[in-house]
């Protein structure tokens, strides 16, 4: 049974030098994608200030996206996109 979800990442362009933000957020549209979700809309919030630096990091590029997917599915995308350096703190939740 598939849910609604929205996934809020938080992206680190400093570390990826000579990549576009565009480009990263389509990196992490096609892993959540590849786990089995269907995408319905992406939206860039856009560069915001941390209250404190976290990780050495000052701010962060922030993108919401909403998608379609099994319940299971969430910690696969969790668990991939731990690994990719380029995102900085992510969160789920399911929507209605």
């Amino acid at each position: 049974m598939s849910r609604k979800y929205e996934g809020l990442i938080v992206l680190n362009t400093k570390s990826t030098e000579g990549t576009s933000v565009e480009e990263l957020v389509n990196a992490v549209s096609k892993e959540i994608e590849a786990e089995g979700a269907k995408l319905d809309e992406v939206q860039q919030i856009g560069r915001r200030k941390f209250a404190y630096n976290s990780r050495h990091l000052e701010s962060g590029h922030y993108v919401n996206y909403f998608f379609k997917a099994e319940p299971a599915a969430i910690d696969r995308i969790s668990a991939k996109l731990k690994l990719n350096e380029s995102v900085h703190l992510q969160h789920f939740q399911r929507v209605a």
